[in-house]
């Protein structure tokens, strides 16, 4: 045997070695294929084709489906990614999903939830009552009310818009002015209330005492008075005022409800007393500003009796 042919020693072998990091890159193929991901991405249906049928699977394919889709089957048949005993899914899919997804049912992307959107009924606003149904329904509240009522319950109880409201009582109070009733519209104590008109106030009083006196006092009327005029005030200047001790007044005052509490004098820690709503109520009066002025009913001589007294 030659030279020539006869093979490369042992020595010369490892002289022409190169190692692997001194080899030059070898080059790139014409159709390149993609990377490996370290994390096989989900099993799509429409990839794995005819190969993963949804009932009746070989092991050979189930094989082939586990070998594609990166994931094995797990024992309870569903998987968060890779394949699962109803079929192949993606993460977060369920077999049942991917089933509709292969039938052309719909797809469940992932991730995403199924949710019917049930739409809340709208509560309809209460119809608007024409203006003679409206003023058929004050008429009728203010007949049977107790004490004086304002616009805002009104509006509320006839579920209305409360601008509605006061023009329509100011219409009635005319209404009946002009009818020449017995009885008047008329505000009071910050509401509306029905009241006889003062022309029929014998009648009235006539037919409710029955000879029966429930008038006040005349010491009660003077202590009414002057809390009225004088308000807030204090026990001992009502008593200053009317020269004799008024504590039994106050006290039946406050029982009847016409007079009340409304804090503490600062400097001496008396209590301050005022007139309730109900003493507006009883006199018909919308506000302390309707009280009569006191001037016509004082005597010439008030300023030296004053002086006298001091």
């Amino acid at each position: 045997m030659s030279n020539e042919e006869r093979p490369d020693s042992l020595a010369d072998q490892a002289a022409a070695w190169i190692p692997p990091w001194q080899r030059p890159a070898p080059a790139p193929p014409e159709n390149p294929t993609p990377p490996t991901d370290p994390t096989p991405p989900a099993a799509d249906a429409a990839d794995l084709g005819p190969q993963v049928p949804l009932q009746g699977r070989s092991s050979s394919k189930i094989e082939l489906v586990e070998e594609r889709a990166g994931g094995r089957v797990g024992d309870d048949g569903e998987t968060g990614e890779g394949v699962s005993a109803e079929g192949v899914t993606g993460e977060g899919v369920s077999g049942r999903d991917l089933g509709a997804n292969v039938s052309g049912e719909g797809a469940s992307g992932p991730g995403r939830k199924r949710s019917a959107a049930r739409a809340r009924p709208v509560a309809e606003p209460p119809p608007e009552l024409d203006d003679a149904e409206l003023r058929g329904a004050l008429e009728a509240i203010l007949l049977v009310v107790d004490e004086p009522v304002s616009e805002l319950v009104l509006a509320q109880v006839l579920e209305q818009p409360a601008e509605r409201i006061g023009p329509m009582l100011d219409e009635i109070a005319a209404g009946f002015a002009a009818a020449g009733h017995g009885f008047e519209l008329r505000r009071a104590a910050g509401g509306w209330r029905l009241y006889t008109r003062p022309e029929y106030a014998t009648y009235v009083e006539r037919f409710v005492l029955d000879g029966q006196s429930v008038r006040l006092t005349q010491a009660a009327l003077e202590t009414l008075a002057v809390v009225a005029y004088k308000q807030p005030v204090t026990r001992s200047r009502i008593s200053a005022i009317r020269g004799v001790n008024c504590d039994g007044v106050i006290r039946t005052l406050v029982t009847r409800g016409l007079v009340e509490e409304c804090g503490i004098e600062s400097d001496s820690g008396a209590h301050l007393y005022r007139t309730s709503t109900l003493f507006l109520e009883k006199l018909g009066l919308n506000s302390l500003d309707d009280l009569p002025p006191l001037a016509p009913f004082l005597p010439d001589d008030v300023e030296e009796l004053a002086d006298a007294a001091r």
